[in-house]
């Protein structure tokens, strides 16, 4: 068998990826990082996460058309109406 194996996998490497942002999400809550920009910093890597889960767990990957769309549209709505209450809510510097 003349197999070529890549190491790590695709799978692998994304699960790695979702492990170092699960430990910078970690990280800022240690350190007591907050703000408006540390929280998106958050949300944004949360949502990253997502859509990390749904294209390579969720096997949306390879998919067309508008079942791919689905969760990053989702992702993307939730996440603009979440920076849109975090904006908002913030303390304006004027």
């Amino acid at each position: 068998m003349n197999q070529t194996s890549t190491w790590p996998r695709p799978c692998t490497r994304v699960y790695l990826v979702l492990i170092a942002l699960t430990f910078a999400t970690y990280i800022v809550g240690e350190l007591g990082l907050s703000g408006l920009t540390a929280a998106l910093l958050v949300l944004a890597g949360a949502l990253f996460k997502g859509h990390l889960v749904g294209d390579f767990f969720m096997g949306l990957h390879g998919l067309r058309g508008p079942w791919r769309w689905v969760i990053l549209i989702w992702l993307l709505l939730i996440g603009g109406l979440i920076t849109t209450a975090f904006t908002l809510a913030s303390p304006s510097t004027t």
